[in-house]
């Protein structure tokens, strides 16, 4: 099965609802970072979400980062989505190795340590909104969930997961995120509540088989579930030869004269998609000589 998500509301639009299943997108984000088990977790998570709150935004030009930077030893996990459901991310120290958890769990929340969630939103505005919060837990989801309550004041339920084969490829991966609208009524929260604490993981769910469309009808029923429209979701970075050369240009003559005189190809690397771009000495002599005329 393709990685994707949906969006959806409930209780005629009292309640907005978004799934997703990413097992793809997230091994190839380990295969591409070369993450150990416990990283591959925490970007997963990371990446999930991202693409999920991506998709909230309205036009394909606006961009969602999610930076979370903290004092564990992978320092920084980085996620940035755009509202078609690409996703790209990386982090810091990609091979961490730590124990398991006190519930034998891959242990993202020592990993990550103590820290702040940023939150930027780029809509083509003067300037991007950006939105911080404490990490509660560090575990990620519970993370989203507090920024939701307290940077945007919409109560929500996050849940996200992957799940590691025994060779250390990903296994499932996935999320959910629940938003309650002003004029639900306490009712229907309550049983909200009781059906969300019910849940054991979301990698439990995706592991019985349950697609972001059986997530959904799981958590609010079937009855007034209204799903609004599926769209794919990719590991997908939009850096390449000629756009880095734009970057490399824009350094001025100075910089680009000293680059020629070193007499040594440049090599230029993007984080999120690990990816080296080199240019030769005579390229990088037309990129100055192209910018002078």
């Amino acid at each position: 099965m393709n990685d994707y998500l949906i969006r959806a509301v409930a209780e005629g639009g009292k309640i907005r609802a978004f799934a997703a299943t990413t097992k793809a997108t997230v091994e190839e984000a380990r295969a591409r970072h070369n993450t150990s088990p416990v990283i591959t977790a925490a970007l997963g998570r990371l990446l999930t979400g991202a693409v999920m709150m991506g998709s909230m935004m309205k036009s394909p030009d606006d961009r969602l980062t999610l930076k979370i930077n903290g004092d564990g030893p992978v320092h920084a996990l980085t996620a940035v989505a755009d509202s078609l459901g690409n996703v790209k991310g990386f982090a810091d120290e990609p091979q961490v190795i730590l124990h398991a958890n006190e519930k034998g769990k891959l242990d993202v929340a020592g990993a990550v340590g103590v820290g702040v969630l940023t939150v930027i939103k780029d809509m083509g505005l003067k300037e991007p909104y950006e939105g911080t919060s404490m990490l509660v837990t560090s575990e990620i989801a519970e993370d989203l969930t507090y920024y939701f309550a307290t940077s945007e004041q919409t109560p929500s339920a996050v849940g996200l997961g992957v799940l590691m084969n025994k060779e250390n490829t990903v296994r499932q991966a996935g999320g959910f995120i629940i938003q309650l609208m002003p004029g639900v009524d306490d009712a229907t929260i309550t049983a909200l509540e009781k059906r969300i604490g019910e849940i054991s993981s979301v990698t439990d769910m995706l592991e019985k088989g349950l697609d972001p469309e059986g997530i959904l009808k799981y958590i609010l029923g079937e009855e007034t579930l209204e799903i609004l429209d599926r769209r794919p979701v990719r590991f997908n970075c939009s850096c390449n030869r000629e756009r880095i050369k734009g970057a490399i240009a824009s350094l001025g003559e100075k910089d680009l004269r000293d680059l020629i005189e070193g007499d040594t190809p440049v090599t230029a690397h993007c984080d999120y998609c690990n990816t080296d771009y080199t240019y030769s000495v005579d390229e990088i002599k037309r990129i100055l000589e192209r910018g002078k005329s």
